[in-house]
């Protein structure tokens, strides 16, 4: 592997990073308030380290795989280690192990927080936890190469970064697709920040969960996240841009280009609404028979929490963890299977989930009819078995970096529930979980090993187990 390549690109992303530093500084200079020195102070740290690693490598050779792989799993370490540095200089955390979860937390788009009272931090370190968020979620390494020449036409590092396990242009050149799978989140984003603002959300806290939306990372502006704000209104927009920011945002592009046609042909956004729908429907006939005496209540507070829940945003408007046990098991299940391929959500992926049941269901039908020649299709589309052994390999290590997480979590004394939770919450970049780690709750209790396993997990879950397992073997650094 060329290591000088891999330094030069994390110099180019860690520059980029520092400078969008300015834009809690210039928060904090219309708020007023002095945590803005700390972004300063890390802003001018982070553009010397970046520039340093440039002026000591070069950049002129074409990225390989081995390359790829490097530069999105230690990019990821990087852009977190660097966003945990103004949560210290700004007396946020006093350990820097709460630091670095937290600014995991925020670039991951997992939600989960540290943090107690969000009401005690200033606007300032409120809009940095956000912006890392909306950044995370397309992506530091896609926006790296929209905006680097150097990394223009590097398909690798755009599949080890873009979710999903097909990767499909836009435009000819991939410098071209990152920028206009960026307009369109662009366009999401500001017109989910005008709707919640002309409906009487302040405008930095439109901008806040807009950010949390749209990224599906769920960090709010107040403790007691949606459900302070008391607006019936206010939820259904959430529910509405939740539910869309767990679409493929190739789809997106489609629609707004005209083409409404492409929503209703796709097999993966058919199937991603038929368990959405059934979900609310089964959780609010549970809830209305167990819970709430209104039906309207049982809709509402449903249909929030399972957008949420499998768009993996992880906001909440109420504690479903005292709901009915039914309930809860049917969250539990939707943080696996997480939003769509191609959207910025997390989990295992609707488009795996379809291919996982069709595939069982072929084998089924093999031993009915055993001459029969089949194939794998979604929609008219022939899987190839590169990929359908992909989805399938992706599978098996997901189920076993779960089982192996939780058990280690459940050897702290942390009890099953509470750790199956934890560990579904940020393998699947959800945030709040069941139990210790509840919507009305925080990550606090947990012991430091837990906290930077569970780190570990959202970086795993963020970049989709492959590129970070790849980059681990032994046999990635053999020449």
């Amino acid at each position: 592997m060329r290591l000088k390549i891999v330094f030069n690109m994390l110099g180019g992303m860690l520059i980029f990073f520092g400078i969008s530093m300015a834009l809690p500084i210039f928060i904090s200079l219309y708020y007023r308030e002095v945590d803005g020195v700390a972004f300063i102070v890390t802003m001018g740290f982070t553009i010397s380290v970046g520039k340093i690693l440039r002026h000591f490598t070069y950049s002129n050779e074409e990225i390989r795989n081995r390359e790829g792989f490097a530069v999105v799993t230690l990019g990821w370490v990087l852009i977190s280690i660097f966003g945990a540095i103004p949560f210290m200089l700004a007396n946020v955390f006093d350990n820097f192990v709460d630091a670095f979860f937290e600014s995991v937390s925020a670039v991951t788009t997992t939600g989960a927080t540290v943090i107690m009272s969000l009401e005690s931090l200033s606007h300032t370190i409120l809009f940095w936890r956000s912006l890392m968020h909306w950044l995370g979620g397309m992506g530091i390494i896609v926006m790296s190469i929209a905006v680097l020449p150097e990394l223009a036409g590097s398909m690798q590092l755009f599949k080890a970064e873009a979710p999903g396990p097909v990767h499909e242009r836009l435009k000819p050149r991939i410098r071209e697709t990152a920028k206009t799978l960026w307009v369109v989140y662009v366009v999401l984003t500001f017109l989910q920040v005008f709707l919640l603002w002309i409906n009487h959300m302040p405008l930095f806290d439109a901008l806040i969960h807009s950010f949390g939306t749209i990224s599906t990372g769920g960090f709010s502006s107040r403790t007691l996240s949606v459900k302070a704000y008391d607006s019936v209104v206010i939820e259904g927009i959430m529910t509405l841009f939740m539910f869309l920011a767990g679409v493929n945002l190739i789809l997106h592009y489609q629609v707004l280009t005209g083409n409404f046609k492409a929503l209703f042909k796709d097999k993966e956004f058919r199937f991603y609404t038929l368990i959405v729908t059934s979900a609310i429907v089964l959780i609010t006939i549970n809830l209305r028979f167990q819970v709430y005496n209104s039906f309207v209540d049982s809709l509402k507070y449903a249909a929030f929490q399972v957008t949420s829940i499998i768009s993996t945003a992880g906001f909440a408007t109420v504690d479903y963890d005292i709901w009915p046990s039914f309930s809860r098991a049917l969250l539990l299940i939707l943080m696996f299977i997480g939003g769509c391929a191609g959207s910025t959500a997390g989990g295992i992926k609707v488009i795996r989930i379809y291919a996982l049941m069709k595939k069982g269901f072929q084998e089924l039908y093999k031993l009915i009819h055993p001459r029969a020649v089949t194939s794998l299709k979604i929609g008219n589309k022939a899987v190839s078995n590169e990929v359908s052994t992909s989805i399938l390999g992706f599978f098996f290590l997901y189920i076993i970096v779960f089982v192996i997480s939780t058990l280690v979590l459940t050897s702290f004394g942390i009890d099953l529930i509470s750790s199956i939770s934890a560990v579904a919450a940020t393998l699947g970049n959800i945030g709040p979980g069941l139990g210790l780690i509840g919507p009305l709750n925080t990550y606090v209790p947990l012991p430091v090993v837990a906290k930077l396993l569970l780190s570990f997990c959202m970086i795993l879950g963020r970049l989709e187990i492959y590129t970070v397992l790849v980059f681990l073997l032994s046999g990635f650094w053999r020449k």
